[in-house]
């Protein structure tokens, strides 16, 4: 038995990049424990939450509305990257890494919420 979600690639995907999110923050300094470093990990994990709980017993407007706030965290993620790489948390390497991630990903959430209008 499994829930639907779980055999969904967007969904694994958004899995491994919030985890892959939360080891980053460990390395960010104290200081940024209850900014940067909460801001990020909840955006993160906001993307896999929102592709599990849009796709149960939702009709597929309501299931592309969860799509979108998957994305709209996605870019939250992306503005708190920029901001550990202008505070000098991370170097250029990681940062395109994650940013690359994180882009596809997204194209990943479009590609699926086109597949299901139609």
């Amino acid at each position: 038995m499994s829930f639907k979600f779980e055999k969904l690639q967007i969904w694994q995907k958004a899995m491994s990049f919030g985890e892959d999110i939360y080891k980053l923050s460990l390395q960010f300094p104290k200081i940024e424990i209850y900014n940067l470093s909460s801001q990020i990990i909840r955006a993160s994990d906001s993307i896999a939450l929102n592709i599990s709980e849009g796709s149960i017993m939702q009709s597929n407007t309501e299931y592309n509305r969860f799509l979108n706030y998957s994305v709209q965290s996605l870019a939250e993620v992306v503005t708190c990257l920029y901001k550990a790489k202008y505070r000098g948390y991370m170097d250029n390497q990681s940062f395109e890494k994650y940013y690359n991630e994180a882009y596809h990903l997204m194209n990943m959430i479009i590609a699926f919420k086109t597949k299901l209008k139609s």
